[in-house]
């Protein structure tokens, strides 16, 4: 079957997925992001320094990105909807479990809990896009997905502050473990059809071997940038509520409301960036030039952001963390729709299980790195420096290693 005929072959999926995977991507990052919301009072509490607290924000990544490959199999093999339930069930007992945890050991062994049920967020929203997705509407999608994965740690910044300072930290783990469980009903309903028939018939082309993802040079581009673009980020979600309280002096509820409007301009970014990128190729530009070009200004304009925050006095220090917002905003689409266009419907699942699992390696490395030079150092500015030349590094993946933007040839 041609790439063509697959792509008219594509079966209708309903108004409902779509939204609902978006959703899926806004509870995964409420949930990951809940341990940096509450690190004041857990720290305070357990008695944790910086590189403690450091290793509890990396242990969701070291089993995220773990898994994240075998979630790229089990998308292939018994369907991304099933795995997508499969793991947010995982992920979301994991975080209510985490409200009645008693120390360091106990939320330690959570947080890795939590990485291997969030690990099956993108490589089966990825393949699902790609399977029913035009390649017109990639960048507005993804900028969909991207603004439920950065709403995700607004809502969890803003409304979980407000909920642990009047009733703890514990508590905002419970609520939000609940709640997530509940999308779980609308997911298994609307996708009961979809299931059954990815199981009655079954793609007559074989995905390609993980060896033949791994020699394409194209999955090493968007992986770098990837890999660079989630430093940045990751660095926002672990220690910007710090950063805020312990730095800048906010209270915590201050620190809530700037947190949530650093999320909501990512949001707005990224929901422009995938619109503009769509209608620039509508009107004649290549996949390569509108999605490569956004991408290498957007991880330039991401490290001016950082270098801005830690000089000078609190005005600059919040348009440096809004002007970071837009540049980690921006980029988020076209990591992911670059992907998509490259892998192909047969390929997508594997291809994000690697790209997405060495993409967040940086969960690992950044919080790790980063608390050992507050903790030697007593000041985050060497961190910020840092993670701005790690994000600038990212522009090298985007222009050197891929040549173009188009569905690769899994024959050869």
């Amino acid at each position: 079957m041609t790439a063509a005929a697959i792509e008219r072959s594509r079966p209708r999926i309903g108004p409902v997925v779509i939204p609902l995977l978006a959703l899926a991507l806004f509870i995964n990052y409420v949930d990951r992001g809940n341990l940096s919301t509450a690190a004041p009072l857990i720290k305070a509490e357990l008695k944790l320094d910086a590189s403690q607290y450091g290793a509890l924000v990396s242990a969701f990544s070291w089993t995220y990105v773990a898994a994240m490959p075998v979630s790229g199999w089990l998308a292939e093999r018994i369907g991304a909807y099933r795995t997508m339930a499969i793991g947010l069930g995982i992920w979301s007992l994991a975080t209510l479990f985490t409200g009645f945890a008693g120390g360091f050991a106990s939320i330690l062994m959570l947080r890795m809990m939590l990485g291997v049920g969030e690990s099956v967020a993108f490589p089966c929203s990825s393949k699902i896009i790609s399977e029913h997705v035009e390649h017109r509407r990639l960048g507005a999608v993804n900028g969909l997905m991207s603004q439920g994965l950065s709403l995700g740690p607004a809502f969890g910044v803003f409304f979980g502050g407000l909920v642990m300072a009047q009733l703890g930290w514990r508590r905002v783990f419970l609520m939000f473990g609940a709640l997530s469980l509940l999308w779980l009903i609308p997911w298994i309903v609307s996708t009961r059809r979809l299931t059954a028939a990815y199981h009655a018939e079954p793609n007559p082309l074989p995905a390609p071997s993980f060896r033949a993802i791994l020699s394409k040079r194209e999955l090493w581009g968007v992986t770098l940038g990837h890999l660079t673009g989630n430093y940045g980020f990751y660095f926002v979600i672990a220690w910007m509520p710090l950063y805020l309280v312990n730095v800048r002096g906010y209270s915590l509820a201050e620190m809530a409301a700037i947190g949530g409007v650093v999320y909501l301009v990512y949001a707005v970014a990224a929901g422009l960036g995938g619109w503009i990128t769509d209608r620039w190729i509508a009107s004649g530009a290549t996949q390569g030039q509108a999605r490569k070009t956004v991408a290498t200004v957007a991880h330039l304009v991401g490290a001016a952001g950082l270098l801005m925050t830690p000089f000078g006095g609190r005005e600059l220090a919040l348009a440096g963390l809004f002007v970071t917002g837009i540049g980690f905003g921006l980029v988020s689409p076209h990591t992911f729709a670059t992907a998509q266009v490259l892998a192909g419907p047969r390929a997508t699942g594997k291809w994000m299980g690697v790209q997405n699992g060495i993409g967040n390696l940086s969960g690992i490395v950044g919080p790790l790195v980063t608390g050992m030079i507050i903790d030697r150092t007593g000041s985050y500015v060497w961190g910020f420096v840092l993670t701005a030349a790690v994000a600038a590094a990212g522009v090298a993946g985007w222009l050197l290693l891929i040549p173009r933007v188009e569905r690769l040839d899994w024959k050869r």
